[in-house]
């Protein structure tokens, strides 16, 4: 197991941890939380041995291997392939010792140390590992092409997510995650999500997709007030089990003031009277001794909402025949086609969520509709007054970084008075001279939240968002959901937060092979669809690299529709044996968070020191018993879970 105890750490001037102690099981999956410059990435640092406690210890067994996303991008000319198998060290170790040997000139005289490398080496899965490597890439979103490009052809974004690979496909006991998500997309979430949840050692994430962390972890640490607070359950959990504690440090902040004032009330009234003086005596002894109870601080939440638009034509847009796309980039070159046959009205008060995988072509439409980009061919026409708010995926690299807040605001608003420029921006967090400050110092999430506060500004009636929670952590992104949902104009979002998507979108349209059209379905049918679309490339993949002993006999069209058919009946089969098992799975993960939220008030409630006393004997008795009951079903459910996903797995 993982403990910290007493653990204070400082990075500079700022105190991060201080006494700080806590515990952690083998085999846990947790959530670390909490604001950000909390501590959050230098506890991951003192994981991996990176820094190390100003004082206390942390310990964890000294065998164990730790396995973490690497942050630098390096321009080889390695195929991906090969640079994700280079995250199993000690395998290419013994590829590397083998080769060695088998280069010496007597290399017959290795013969046992090679036979025997030959051995390791099949414990170590080397017969596997390119298959479970190229695996991962699939999921992550490569193509099969993708995997012997070498990394220097792939962009910032996709060599993280090689990255990623690399961290995945090595062994470990402890994998430390941070902000996993920021580069994927929401198919490739969704097959993390998958993945996390059958891996088999200890995880540790730092994420601010909520939803992604429902579906993974069923522990939260949270860095709160310099303290490690460890919660049982996923985030939702947290939240219920947060409030219940702030409702019970509040009521027992109360209670002692209450007791304080009539201690001091006490002591005014007597401390004169010799015959009372020493009962005021010892009542001043009670008061000293008497620690104020702390309260549980609740960060006050950052808030913001949209104006009200000014006007809202209808219908605000229409694309007839549209072809998205890019222009010729020189002259007597032609232009690059994404999306073609977009027949897409919009009505004043729609909300819409874009689905697609990366590439597919969302933000193309999003920049087509924001002007930026001229459709290719067809007719677009606006409604008069339209006015577009748009956020695009790169939206704070377009901020000038030697000029401030105020001057960003100031442009777009050249008549407004400086007094009500600087009072809108105190209401995103920039007060004071932070708002005349330049913007290069900003974090991500700093700029991110200037770049909406310029949009809000504008009383925009169509909102075009593009990944607008890239650098938002989770209270920032409650506060746009929050926003969002309040908004009385026009929205259309691509997003691969899950929560954000579902608080704030009525409908879906999908982006997919060249084309756009309405899906029918939730989140969850979009997970089902992303399954079988992936099964039907995997299975159209499998046929080119190995042709079928039949097909390749006869060479006819009529083998290869046979192949076909008969691949889609295996599909079908499998789709059939998985779904109930799928389906209790869903039952017993809602059942057991059902179990884990009620836990945690029982748990709550015998944390509370008014339970113990003569009259609520019997009260506490219940709770025990309670308390007892809940951790034995939970342990059956967790069992049941187990041997559901192995069911599930072998399927797979």
């Amino acid at each position: 197991m993982i403990r910290f105890r007493q653990v204070s750490l400082r990075r500079g001037v700022k105190s991060l941890l201080e006494e700080a102690d806590a515990t952690l099981n083998p085999g846990e999956k947790i959530g670390l939380i909490g604001p950000n410059g909390a501590g959050k990435t230098s506890l991951f640092s003192l994981l991996n041995g990176d820094l190390h406690p100003d004082q206390g210890d942390v310990d964890f067994p000294s065998g164990w291997r730790i396995s973490w996303v690497r942050q630098e991008i390096p321009a080889l000319g390695k195929a991906a392939l090969e640079y994700v198998i280079d995250g199993d060290v000690p395998l290419r170790e013994l590829e590397a010792r083998l080769k060695q040997l088998q280069a010496e000139p007597d290399h017959a005289a290795n013969g046992l140390q090679i036979a025997e490398l030959h051995t390791r080496l099949e414990e170590a899965g080397s017969y596997t590992v390119r298959a479970r490597a190229g695996q991962l890439l699939l999921g992550l979103g490569f193509s099969r092409e993708a995997l012997q490009q070498p990394v220097s052809a792939f962009s910032g974004g996709w060599r993280m997510r090689l990255n990623l690979a690399q961290a995945l496909i090595a062994p470990s006991d402890l994998m430390l995650l941070d902000e996993p998500t920021n580069h994927l997309d929401l198919d490739a979430i969704l097959w993390l999500e998958d993945w996390l949840k059958r891996y088999t050692g200890t995880l540790m994430v730092i994420s601010h997709d909520r939803d992604f962390l429902d579906g993974v972890v069923n522990v939260i640490l949270h860095i709160d007030a310099r303290k490690l607070r460890r919660y049982s359950g996923n985030y939702s959990a947290f939240e219920r089990q947060r409030a219940e504690q702030l409702v019970l440090a509040q009521s027992a902040i109360e209670k002692q003031a209450k007791q304080r004032a009539h201690l001091e009330s006490f002591i005014r009234r007597f401390r004169a009277k010799a015959s009372k003086a020493r009962q005021a005596q010892s009542r001043m002894k009670a008061l000293e001794k008497m620690e104020a109870t702390a309260p549980l601080r609740a960060a006050a939440p950052f808030s913001f909402e949209f104006r009200e638009p000014e006007n809202a034509p209808n219908p605000l847009l229409r694309m007839e025949d549209v072809q998205a796309g890019y222009p010729a980039a020189q002259e007597g070159g032609k232009p690059v086609t994404i999306l073609s046959g977009i027949n897409f009205p919009l009505q004043s008060g729609e909300r819409i969520g874009l689905l697609g995988v990366n590439g597919a072509g969302k933000s193309t439409f999003i920049r087509t509709i924001a002007g930026e980009l001229k459709p290719l061919a067809g007719r677009y026409t606006t409604g008069k007054g339209l006015n577009i708010g748009y956020f695009a995926q790169h939206q704070v690299e377009m901020l000038r970084d030697h000029e401030s807040p105020l001057w960003h605001l100031a442009r777009i608003a050249p008549d407004a008075r400086e007094q009500d420029l600087r009072s809108f921006l105190g209401g995103f967090l920039f007060p004071g001279a932070m708002a005349t400050s330049p913007v290069a110092p900003l974090s991500g999430g700093e700029k991110a939240r200037l770049a909406l506060a310029l949009i809000v500004w504008q009383r925009p009636n169509l909102l075009l968002l593009d990944e607008p929670t890239n650098h938002l952590d989770l209270d920032a992104r409650e506060a746009l959901t929050d926003a969002l949902a309040q908004f009385e104009g026009t929205l259309i979002l691509v997003s691969h937060d899950r929560h954000l998507l579902r608080a704030t979108t009525d409908r879906f349209l999908i982006v997919a092979n060249g084309s756009m059209q309405e899906f029918d379905g939730d989140l969850d049918d979009y997970r089902n669809w992303l399954f079988q679309s992936r099964q039907a490339k995997e299975a159209e993949s499998s046929t080119a690299d190995a042709a079928n002993p039949s097909t390749a006999a006869t060479g006819t069209e009529a083998g290869r529709r046979e192949q076909r058919r008969v691949e889609a009946q295996e599909r079908q089969r499998l789709a059939s044996l998985r779904k109930p098992i799928e389906t209790r799975i869903k039952r017993i993960e809602s059942e057991m968070e059902r179990l884990q939220a009620s836990q945690a008030t029982i748990e709550a409630q015998i944390a509370n020191p008014a339970i113990y006393e003569t009259g609520n004997r019997e009260s506490l008795k219940q709770l025990l018993r309670d308390q007892a009951t809940h951790a034995k079903q939970l342990a059956a459910l967790e069992a049941e879970w187990m041997e559901q996903q192995e069911t599930l797995e072998g399927l797979e």
